[in-house]
């Protein structure tokens, strides 16, 4: 097992002469035969020529290896080199990696047609997994065929352009800081109980929470009753059954052998109640559920992350079930959010750790100078942070004022400092524990499951950091701190804006209404235009992202145009095609003979005024469709995102409509 393995571990191999880089796990009865025979992870103190090529050669189930770089859209590779090819040129490869050209990855304005090559460089100090695929066996041990995936940097140019390397650079940057704020404000690692001098090194810490549905293959719900599910909280935390507890109950398994240490998986808000044939099987599914597991390193969790992802979606595939990481999957019904949690310590010399979030005495402070420092960071620069946390047409599906959806920039410091609430109605919460400093961190619930996490990180800590330089910098203690995240719109403040307010206790969709939400936490955008429009409109808080060279302008600029395409191409591709199978599935069922309501001729009246509206032209009349598809191919994308505005609403609002009208038919 790793070093840092817990109590309850399987133990291992007596044969075993690598130790504690080869793990073993057993799984369900009819696969113990080999999962005890198999490796899942190998560790950075093993990623040398000798150590690899014993472990190899030992495992000759391990047939392929796989160098995993993760472009600006989040995207890992994954090329199959045969395993004896690598183990002949393995010091080579690991020195200088494996060349290909860029035509795969997502690097616009990056790497172009007349200079496409680019490198994909290992990393030799983060975890190694091993990918099985449980559909192929190795004929000479009867194990499945793995495939070593090494995380790795995409270089061009001689110069790292990929998330991973950008995510590197803001984890060397934070921590370079903040030794220099404890260094040059010692007062502040005195109230923590060190001084700056027993400080070994910074640590950062990230955590995902990662929802999904599950479902049949080609079988959907009917939507009602979806709704009325998820409004009377029948899935919530119920008990799983039948094939979904089976393969979740392994996958929890699967994540201890990867060494991965989960920590819960259960049933979300959102599904319905399975149907039984008359066999007693299960025939249709239609769930959501959560799976989390430990935190790490910021590069480590976002590796993780992708790796699970994967392992999630192959071990429901191969029971007969689709996974659903998308982040709305289901028009009107519980989205899939990826709520990130951010952290900082220190390890002191004598192997100590102390939390730079958390306050001297937890129940006088909610915070230290650092933590307000970094909460009231990501707010104030969370306009340019916002572009990369919700990047496609379907995050914005998700982030619809109601519910939990967290489209407001504030936070909630969690009511009573000695009572510490949860308000999920926030951007950015405070997770306190009073019994327990180690636990205070932040979470950002705005993230979806194909958020970048290695870009969501990396912004975080970028604003982070501003927010801590600036606040320390001025001398601010916890009091002063508390009234300037607590301020009142209009009310100057030291750091953050005059005219917004950032701290709320209430449910704030309940409490204030639509005009003043923007008003005191700023209008939120609606389209992924106006979204990354927010780079263009915000220079000054652009310069957070940039410091320390961790986002540069060709980033910046390949982001923004990978976005913009991907958001163009599928509004004009995608979304208005299947917008239109919809419509020309609404057809009218009433007629005289049916005793037709006033009620029906006028719901379809309505029904057939907004169906022209949006897809059907006339000689003098374009339909919100046509208009789009044209702002699009002329480039007009402010146009192009108000009529996007436009249609949303109106195919939302002859969804309802349709079911009113089909509801009253006989």
């Amino acid at each position: 097992m790793s070093p840092n393995s817990r109590k309850g571990d399987t133990p291992l191999r007596e044969s075993d002469s690598l130790g504690k880089a080869l793990e073993e796990c057993p799984q369900t009865k009819n696969e113990e035969k080999y999962m005890g025979k198999m490796i899942y992870t190998i560790k950075t103190e093993y990623h040398d020529i000798e150590n690899l090529t014993k472990i190899l050669c030992e495992h000759n189930e391990i047939q392929f290896v796989s160098f995993m770089g993760v472009d600006i859209g989040g995207n890992g590779t994954d090329e199959k080199i045969p395993v004896k090819l690598f183990i002949k040129d393995m010091e080579e490869m690991l020195k200088f990696g494996i060349q290909t050209d860029g035509s795969s990855v997502e690097l616009q304005g990056i790497v172009g047609l007349s200079d496409a090559r680019v490198d994909l460089l290992p990393d030799c100090d983060c975890t190694w997994f091993v990918d099985y695929n449980y559909e192929y066996y190795n004929d000479e041990n009867g194990l499945p065929v793995g495939t070593l995936k090494i995380p790795s940097f995409i270089i061009h140019k001689d110069k790292l352009v990929c998330s991973r390397s950008i995510l590197k650079r803001a984890e060397a940057h934070f921590k370079n800081e903040i030794n220099n704020v404890l260094k040059n404000t010692p007062h502040i690692a005195e109230s923590l109980g060190f001084k700056y001098d027993d400080i070994d090194e910074v640590v950062l810490t990230a955590a995902t929470e990662l929802e999904m549905w599950v479902k049949t293959p080609e079988q959907s719900a009917d939507f009602e009753e979806l709704h009325a599910s998820q409004v009377l909280k029948e899935q919530y935390w119920k008990r799983t059954m039948g094939t979904v507890r089976t393969v979740l109950e392994k996958i929890m398994g699967l994540l201890e052998c990867y060494d991965l240490k989960p920590e819960m998986a259960h049933k979300e808000v959102g599904g319905i109640t399975n149907k039984i044939d008359a066999k007693g099987r299960i025939t249709h599914v239609m769930e959501q559920l959560e799976i989390d597991w430990r935190f790490s390193s910021p590069i480590q969790a976002a590796d993780n992350e992708i790796f699970v992802k994967e392992l999630i979606e192959d071990q429901f595939r191969y029971h007969g079930l689709e996974v659903l990481f998308k982040a709305k999957p289901i028009d009107g019904v519980a989205g899939n959010g990826e709520h990130t949690h951010l952290g900082v310590a220190v390890r002191l010399k004598d192997n100590k750790k102390v939390n730079l979030f958390s306050p001297s005495n937890m129940k006088e402070e909610y915070l230290s100078e650092i933590g307000y420092g970094a909460l009231m960071g990501i707010l104030k620069n969370y306009e340019v942070i916002n572009p990369i946390v919700s990047a496609t047409n379907d995050a914005f599906n998700r982030l619809k004022p109601g519910f939990e959806a967290p489209v407001c920039t504030v936070t909630s410091l969690g009511g009573a400092k000695d009572a510490p609430s949860r308000n999920r109605s926030v951007l950015v919460g405070v997770i306190r524990n009073i019994d327990n400093k180690d636990a205070v961190r932040f979470e950002l619930r705005s993230p979806n499951p194909y958020s970048n996490t290695y870009l969501v990180i990396a912004a975080g800590i970028q604003g982070m950091l501003d927010g801590i330089v600036s606040v320390t910098d001025a001398g601010m203690d916890c009091k002063i701190l508390e009234k300037e995240i607590s301020k009142k719109y209009g009310e100057d403040a030291v750091y953050l804006e005059k005219f917004r307010e950032y701290r709320s206790e209430y449910n704030v969709f309940e409490y204030y209404s639509q005009v003043e939400r923007d008003k005191l936490y700023g209008k939120a955008p609606t389209t992924v235009w106006e979204n990354i429009s927010a780079f263009a409109s915000n220079e000054i808080k652009q310069q957070v992202l940039k410091k320390g060279d961790v986002f540069t302008d060709e980033i910046i600029n390949s982001f923004r145009v990978s976005t913009t395409e991907k958001w163009k191409n599928e509004l004009a591709g995608r979304i208005i095609h299947d917008n239109i199978v919809l419509l020309k599935t609404f057809v009218k069922l009433h007629n005289e003979s049916d005793h037709a309501t006033d009620l029906d001729v006028v719901n379809w009246e309505k029904i057939v005024y907004l169906k022209t509206k949006l897809m059907k032209d006339s000689m003098t009349k374009k339909c919100i469709f046509t208009k789009i598809k044209t702002a699009v191919s002329q480039g007009d994308y402010d146009i192009a995102s108000d009529l996007q505005i436009q249609m949303n609403e109106k195919m939302s609002e002859i969804r309802a409509l349709y079911i009113e009208y089909k509801n009253n038919i006989f």
